[in-house]
């Protein structure tokens, strides 16, 4: 459990872990957006064959507009300082032939 201490009055934060919390490993991330919220749905990628990639789906979370606005931000830090200590994370470009595209 952690403890989350906050100043200017704000409620002390306890973070737990529910019973059936799992970690797991996802190279595939699809988003869908409504008025309402955001849906991200987890998975990992492989390639069958060169012209063939499978995505198994294993998780999918809903978000508020407002908690997708956070974690936008608080990847953004964490990114930026990634970058800063271990350098740049460069994205391959997206080839305009379906026949040419990346692994990931």
């Amino acid at each position: 459990m952690a403890d989350i201490h906050q100043t200017n009055n704000q409620p002390r934060i306890s973070v737990t872990e529910a019973s059936d919390y799992r970690e797991g490993y996802a190279n595939s991330v699809q988003v869908r957006a409504s008025v309402w919220d955001f849906f991200l749905s987890f998975g990992t990628a492989h390639q069958d064959s060169p012209d063939q990639v499978t995505i198994r789906g294993f998780q999918g979370i809903y978000l508020s507009p407002q908690q997708a606005k956070a974690l936008f931000n608080v990847l953004g830090q964490n990114l930026a300082q990634y970058e800063q200590a271990f350098g740049s994370i460069s994205l391959e470009p997206v080839p305009t032939s379906s026949s040419q595209r990346p692994l990931n």
